[in-house]
């Protein structure tokens, strides 16, 4: 079935043929006529099966034209990277439909984003929950002629402690509207979530069979420690063939760290990203490992979800993910468009419960392979590899039980009797 079967009006059909696509994937094709007939969605599937056009696509093809200042359609995602990224991919299909969009997230100056609201209105608002709450108790956005909402990788959006934004974005919503829902996993928070808030809605699975398990090729290598993984990613990255690497770290901390120590090697390659850095530095990061400028981007989970990258050759997990349903997310990266693509997992022996967290996920797609000849391991440890150890404390704490209390005698100067004044003076001299 192609889009024109599938009844996508004409404008976004041209829109459609421009960006070069035909047939639409699964996700998009079980979801297009629920969303158009106006019940509630919730759809599950794997990154890179075209969740961001599932809802886009309905959604565009049943809005009409309006000069109403307030939106009618509100799209809700975790981070600031993720809403630029829906906002191009709207504009792209709104090339031969007059539609206003606009978007809004943190770390930008909110008086400016109010001002850009409120010029000539929208009909689709994209945003990041906390972002959307503090500019909606302004009163300058306005959810009364809200139609159709959408929660896009609401389980990274829970994680994230978004979930009192969200609630309260909810309460101000009108009683009848629409919901849509997309992610790649179904927690039991987020059941809880669909539970309060959708209506009778319809759950529609898609599982991806080319990603992550046949077009990916997925190792796990044992490393004693940090540095004896640097130099495997060393010997990865001096490998010039290699167009595009995506190097995840677990935190801000380890980020900064590999970052520092590639910078050696590899400075006019390497891009790193987490919510730390700024909101410029973010998006020219993506920006330039998107076109090519730079062939290595370290990041943090901040970008496993949702975030649409091209050409990514290798995944490489420098430690196994906390929440091991992230691994598929990251891995997730590659192999996409019928490509083929590598991920390789490394864990030290502290690390051997993450591992087989992840390993219980993956199954038998994750092998284990042995440290490359050549590859030297690092007897040097970072801080929190150092084995840690307690000082004896020789001064034992005061026992409260036993103690006298807070009493002390006054002193000398304190002792002193209040005389009462003249009045009470006299009194004395005429009792004498």
């Amino acid at each position: 079935m192609n889009f024109i079967e599938l009844r996508v009006p004409k404008p976004i059909i041209n829109a459609l043929d421009d960006l070069g696509f035909v047939y639409p994937t699964p996700i998009q094709q079980k979801c297009y006529r629920r969303i158009t007939s106006g019940v509630d969605v919730v759809g599950i599937a794997q990154t890179g099966t075209g969740k961001t056009f599932a809802y886009l696509l309905p959604i565009l093809s049943n809005l009409e034209f309006s000069k109403q200042k307030h939106p009618r359609i509100l799209i809700i995602v975790p981070t600031r990277e993720l809403v630029m990224q829906v906002h191009e991919e709207a504009e792209k299909l709104c090339k031969y439909k007059n539609v206003r969009i606009k978007s809004v997230f943190g770390g930008a100056n909110i008086n400016t984003q109010k001002q850009y609201i409120y010029d000539g209105g929208c009909d689709i608002i994209i945003g990041t929950p906390g972002r959307l709450f503090d500019i909606a108790v302004t009163g300058v956005l306005r959810f009364a002629n809200i139609k159709k909402i959408v929660i896009d990788e609401v389980d990274e959006m829970l994680s994230l402690g978004f979930r009192p934004q969200l609630e309260q974005i909810f309460e101000m919503l009108p009683e009848k509207r629409q919901h849509m829902m997309f992610s790649a996993t179904l927690s039991e928070d987020v059941e809880n979530f669909i539970s309060r808030y959708f209506y009778q809605p319809e759950q529609i699975i898609v599982e991806n069979k080319n990603t992550p398990v046949e077009k990916i090729e997925q190792n796990a290598v044992n490393i004693p420690n940090f540095h004896s993984k640097l130099n495997f990613l060393k010997s990865i990255l001096n490998d010039e063939d290699i167009s595009k690497v995506l190097v995840f770290a677990n935190n801000k901390k380890d980020a900064d760290l590999l970052f520092e120590k590639l910078s050696e090697n590899y400075s006019d390659q390497l891009s790193v990203i987490h919510s730390n850095k700024s909101q410029n530095f973010r998006f020219n990061s993506i920006k330039n490992f998107e076109k090519g400028k730079s062939r290595i981007l370290i990041a943090t989970d901040v970008v496993a979800r949702g975030l649409d990258f091209t050409d990514i050759s290798h995944v490489i997990n420098m430690s196994p993910p906390e929440n091991p349903s992230d691994y598929i997310h990251r891995i997730g990266r590659t192999g996409r468009a019928d490509k083929n693509g590598v991920s390789i997992l490394l864990y030290s022996p502290f690390e051997e419960d993450l591992y087989l967290s992840v390993k219980d996920i993956a199954g038998e797609n994750l092998i284990e392979t042995d440290l490359p000849e050549g590859v030297e391991t690092s007897k040097l440890l970072t801080e929190d590899e150092k084995p840690g150890f307690k000082q004896k404390n020789y001064i034992k704490a005061p026992d409260i039980s036993k103690s006298g209390g807070a009493f002390h005698e006054k002193s000398v100067k304190n002792r002193k009797e209040n005389s009462g004044g003249m009045r009470q003076k006299a009194k004395r001299k005429r009792k004498k």
